[in-house]
């Protein structure tokens, strides 16, 4: 062991007839603990929630969506010519529309999505959400049944309908009769219901054929084409890549600018988030400099004795930095681990809960990401460093010949 590290283990634990500045150690390091503790939970809080997110947004969505000006008349062609794209691997077609879903005296507003039920499952997650019934039924409609309809777990309980029951389709794509324009009404079959996670999709989306859905809406033809790619991060290269590729007929937009406002908005308040907490370990690190301070003070007489003896400045720096980096050193690692240990219980068992109508997730999800641990380690270490400085320069320049004056 050095010199300057015993000397910095032994008034930091030995006992001092000022015990109160062995509490301002105590409570410094405590400070630390509780600063970094706060930090790594709410990173892991802000991560865990973009990441589940993101990924219930892309399991129940595609990648890339895929316009062509003019319309797509054959969509079969489209979707092999899109497949072989770079780092593309699936594509199907898709028609969006607006309907008033009633059944009884239940109604709610949906997204109807109609879909080819064998491309479907290479771009979104729905054929693995079934829960009761099957995707394959929109494939086997039969001609003197109802059109079938998939719907999600949230809407079927609004609802109040089950695997079988009858609804009706009310679009804003009207009929002309002599009594003028009248929405266009259809009954459909309840032939699935999924559950994607995605409150906004298990309680606001029915799924439907391509013929069914070209009825409803009084589209004649594919409205766009659907792309599911290897990665996620690297979508808008390849939203580029399908216009370079295939000619300015074609326009393509990725994940990442539908979803830009959500994503910002959170990155933003994970951001805000982090600074605030951090304000705590500076806090504490003020506490760092008062405890070093007023030891300082309470050891100017061993300090004398040492320089008298000739210990050089350096070292009598050296010696009260260490007594400072030990408390944050400690401080910081214990909080660092209570922190991991924490967000560990609060991930597995799931323990907080939130309205899913809300956040879009049921329950608050912890990921602690090794390049966010090693940052906030990294610079509570830091500013407990720098909080040494200053107390450990005055004990350097301490004058022996004043130290010892009226001893």
């Amino acid at each position: 062991m050095s010199f300057e590290l015993f000397v910095a283990l032994r008034y930091l634990f030995a006992r001092r007839k000022q015990a109160f500045i062995s509490l301002i150690s105590l409570i410094s390091m405590i400070g630390v603990g509780v600063g970094v503790m706060a930090l790594v939970i709410a990173l892991a809080l802000m991560t865990g929630l973009q990441g589940e997110l993101r990924d219930k947004i892309l399991s129940s969505q595609a990648h890339i969506y895929v316009w062509k000006n003019g319309g797509i008349t054959d969509y079969l062609p489209e979707v092999q010519k899109l497949r072989q794209v770079p780092g593309v691997v699936g594509a199907a077609p898709t028609i969006f529309g607006k309907a008033l879903v009633t059944a009884g005296e239940s109604q709610a507003f949906i997204s109807v999505k109609a879909i080819d039920p064998a491309l479907e499952p290479s771009v979104t997650a729905i054929k693995d959400a079934m829960r009761q019934g099957s995707l394959d039924a929109l494939a086997n409609e039969a001609e003197d049944e109802p059109p079938a309809i998939l719907i999600g777990e949230d809407l079927a309980k609004q609802l109040a309908v089950h695997l079988g029951d009858l609804v009706t389709l009310v679009t804003p794509q009207g009929n002309l009769t002599p009594m003028g324009v009248l929405p266009r009404t259809r009954r459909a079959r309840v032939a699935g219901v999924y559950n994607l996670g995605l409150y906004e999709f298990d309680s606001q989306y029915g799924f439907v054929s391509l013929p069914f859905g070209e009825r409803l809406t009084g589209k004649n033809m594919v409205e766009l084409i659907q792309l599911r790619v290897n990665d996620i991060y690297d979508a808008p290269r390849i939203a580029d890549d399908v216009t370079k590729r295939l000619g300015s007929t074609y326009v393509a937009q990725d994940w990442s600018d539908l979803n830009q406002s959500l994503f910002s908005a959170l990155g933003l308040e994970k951001m805000a988030i982090s600074i605030t907490i951090g304000l705590i370990v500076i806090v504490a690190a003020l506490n760092i400099v008062a405890s070093l301070i007023l030891l300082v003070m309470e050891k100017s007489r061993d300090i004398a004795i040492l320089k008298t003896m000739g210990t050089a400045p350096r070292r009598v720096m050296t010696i009260f930095m260490l007594q400072g980096l030990i408390i944050g050193v400690t401080g910081t690692v214990t909080g660092g681990l209570g922190g991991l240990a924490l967000c560990h219980i609060l991930d597995k068992y799931r323990l907080i809960k939130i309205p899913a109508d809300v956040y879009q997730v049921a329950y608050v999800p912890f990921v602690v990401l090794p390049g966010d641990f090693t940052i906030v380690i990294v610079s509570a270490i830091a500013i407990c460093f720098v909080a040494t400085l200053y107390p450990s320069r005055q004990a350097s320049r301490l004058d022996p010949v004043q130290a010892l004056r009226f001893e």
